[in-house]
């Protein structure tokens, strides 16, 4: 996967009306940092004007530090930098918010061929942040940043084919872009995937497909894709029924999902204790389960 994606990817659990705004990026010490930042060193800049963003490497978290270094080596034509200075103007971090702004600097990083950047401006055109809605054009840079292997990407590209927003309706295209992004371990492309499944869009209707879709959604912390396997369980599409597991399932999703706590009630009223019990325990092994993923990755 191209190195931009994997220093500044952020992949939240939004479509086409939401961006996924959230720094990714690892920890460094401070003080050599902040030294080589000062003599001038560009990937010292980015790094510590990250650190900042996030309050890791033994700094504080503090914006407007962060948005100084960040301009810094974005001046200099750095695309991460510029991508995430892109991102603070977005967001009104460090610096007064400003949606043309963010468009312009994710203008810069998409022109340079990073790949966030690409699909970033594609969410400001697509959703006309800061600049023209322009849905086509929108199309044009998820397609280039999906091309080089970009999840989110991939999958606002696919729902772009299904809903023929910016380009022909198209469901085999959809499917293929959404797959790519399930492939590519994206929590609502993997969900995305499933439903595609149930309903036959692109591919043959499978529900025992979409089923496996949906849980590995939901092991990848979802929760749409917790109460859609809590479903399938419940209702024993593409499963066999078992409603203790169900019961896990949208117990696990109910403090984030409000239909997984409707449903994980209705279930309660005709299991036994033991029963209830059993789905609770359940229900924590999948936590720790998937805890244990996250921190793996």
């Amino acid at each position: 996967m191209n190195k931009n994606i994997t220093r500044v990817a952020s992949l939240l659990l939004a479509f086409l009306c939401l961006s996924p705004h959230a720094f990714a990026f690892g920890s460094k010490p401070i003080e050599p940092l902040g030294q080589r930042a000062e003599q001038g060193d560009i990937e010292a800049q980015v790094d510590l004007g990250l650190n900042y963003c996030k309050g890791i490497g033994g700094v504080k978290k503090d914006y407007k530090k962060g948005f100084r270094w960040l301009s810094v080596a974005a001046e200099k034509g750095h695309s991460d930098a510029q991508c995430n200075l892109g991102l603070l103007y977005f967001n009104g971090h460090g610096v007064k918010k400003n949606t043309a702004e963010a468009a312009t600097w994710y203008r810069k990083a998409a022109n340079q061929g990073n790949a966030i950047g690409q699909y970033r401006l594609g969410i400001s055109l697509h959703n006309g942040y800061g600049v023209a809605k322009d849905e086509v054009e929108a199309v044009k840079w998820f397609r280039k940043a999906a091309e080089q292997g970009c999840p989110p990407a991939q999958r606002n590209l696919g729902f772009c084919y299904e809903k023929g927003s910016g380009v022909k309706q198209d469901y085999s295209e959809a499917f293929k872009w959404i797959r790519k992004s399930a492939q590519n371990a994206l929590p609502d492309g993997q969900c995305a995937l499933g439903f595609f499944y149930t309903k036959g869009w692109g591919v043959d209707q499978d529900y025992a497909e979409a089923f496996k879709w949906y849980r590995e959604s939901a092991l990848n912390g979802l929760p749409d894709g917790q109460f859609l396997t809590g479903l399938r369980y419940k209702n024993g599409r593409g499963v066999k029924k078992d409603e203790v597991e169900a019961y896990a399932y949208f117990h696990l999703a109910s403090p984030r999902h409000d239909a997984a706590r409707q449903e994980r009630d209705l279930l309660k009223k005709h299991l036994t204790k033991e029963q209830i019990a059993a789905g609770q325990r359940r229900a924590k092994e999948l936590q720790t389960q998937i805890e244990a993923k996250s921190l793996a990755k």
